[in-house]
Formats: C-alpha cells, structure tokens, sequence
C-alpha cells in the first residue's frame, strides 16, 4: 500500500525512456501517492501506454508537452501544475530506472520533518557506474559546494531528491537557466542560496546497460560545457553573495 500525501508528490521527468518508464512509474507508484510524469516531447510513444495506465489509477496523472524542452523544463512545468494543485514539496526522480522507489517514503519523510530542506540524494555507486561519471561528479559536488561556502551539498548532480516546490520555482523563473542537464546542481546551489538547507540521504544508483532498458541522453562534449559554463555564472553569484553566505553560516 502506498503511502497517500497532499503536500508532496512524486514527479518524474521522461524523454524518449522507452519500456523502463513503465517498471519506474509503477514502482514509485507502489510506494507514494501521487506520482506525476511529465512526457517533455517524447517520440518514441511512450505516453500512449502511460496515459492507459493513469486512466485506470487515479493515483497517476500524465502531462504531456508538444515539444521536447529539456530535463528542467519539465521538471518546472510539474512543479507549476503541482502548486495549482496545493502541493508544496515534490520529489524529482529519472525516468530510467536508476533511482530507489523504495527510499521515496524516507526522503519524504524528511522533508515533512523540515519542510525548507532540500532533501538531496547522495549516490551509493555499483560495479555497474562508469568510472569516468563518478569521478567526474567529483568536480561539479567541489564547485557547488565552494559556490555555497560548503554548507554541504552531497551530490549535486544526483537528481533524486525532494524540493520545496514555490521556493524552487521562484529561483528558476527568475532564470534563463537550468532547463537542461545543468538543472540539478544549478537548482541545489541557488536554493541553498535561498536559505533552502540540504539534508543528504545515501541512496543507490543503477546504471543499467542498453539491453537492460537503460537510456541516457548525456552528451560527454555538451554537457561537460554547459556546466563548465553553470559554474562560471555560479561562481560570480557566488561572489556577490559571500556576505550573506556568511552571516547565514556563522552567525
């Protein structure tokens, strides 16, 4: 039996993921009520047998963009639909299968506990995880935390975890950003530079190979860009605001 909430929901992001959507959302669906999915554009179908199944659930609900507009894009469009809905917390989670279901109930649990934290993630890697990804996220969690005056992020880049919804779509509207990969570790950093306080949570992460389902969308050259590129504006703010991080951290 899942558990049933009106103030925090589930909300999956999905692009072209194929059959593994289906395992993930039912899954979560096993765990939490409600469990919303965002279809950003997708090409491959997927929406048909989604919106079959929330036909049937009304614990599920489907929304479905024309066009594919990116990770954070999505993520934005649910948070604004969710809010309309009273909801004040959502838990973001990947559409592939790489994420726990069965830690949603205590990811949510802390966030009801301390509803301004930003509940992130902090992956637990198997054999499976590329060596080049692990290290790699070591560079982006340095940046992230230095450009917070190490007021501990985790992970930045781990994008299960629990936001305070009209918190993270202030910062986000008040931005031309954080629509594309670099949405999970730009949303971290500028929402503790909100007085938004990160609690992190171990949690396992799959990397499930082509003929297990697993869909990945990161472009090695274009994404190591864009954040090259959301770390250098990170930084600047990062910059201005020493004063207030400071009094926030010391006194």
């Amino acid at each position: 039996m899942s558990t049933a909430s009106t103030t925090h929901l589930v909300l999956i992001p999905s692009y072209n993921t194929g059959p593994a959507l289906y395992p993930t959302v039912r899954s979560a669906r096993e765990q939490w009520t409600p469990v919303w999915v965002v279809i950003d554009g997708s090409t491959d179908g997927s929406e048909v047998e989604l919106l079959r199944m929330a036909a049937s659930d009304p614990g599920l609900r489907v929304l479905v963009t024309k066009e594919n507009h990116g990770k954070g894009a999505a993520v934005l469009y649910g948070v604004r639909e969710a809010t309309k809905s009273g909801f004040t917390h959502v838990l973001t989670m990947d559409s592939d299968g790489q994420h726990p279901a069965e830690k949603i109930p205590e990811f949510m649990a802390a966030s009801m506990a301390d509803t301004n934290a930003l509940v992130l993630g902090v992956p637990v890697f198997d054999a499976s995880a590329p060596a080049l990804r692990v290290r790699g996220r070591k560079v982006s969690n340095w940046w992230a935390n230095l450009e917070t005056l190490w007021q501990g992020i985790g992970d930045s880049l781990y994008g299960f975890r629990v936001y305070p919804a009209h918190l993270l779509m202030r910062v986000m509207e008040k931005s031309y950003w954080m629509r594309h990969f670099d949405f999970d570790p730009e949303a971290a950093v500028r929402l503790c530079w909100h007085g938004a306080r990160p609690v992190n949570i171990p949690a396992p992460v799959k990397y499930l190979r082509p003929e297990e389902g697993g869909v990945s969308h990161f472009n090695y050259l274009r994404d190591n860009l864009l954040l090259t590129g959301m770390h250098l504006r990170l930084f600047a703010g990062f910059i201005i605001r020493i004063p207030l991080l400071i009094w926030r951290k010391w006194l």
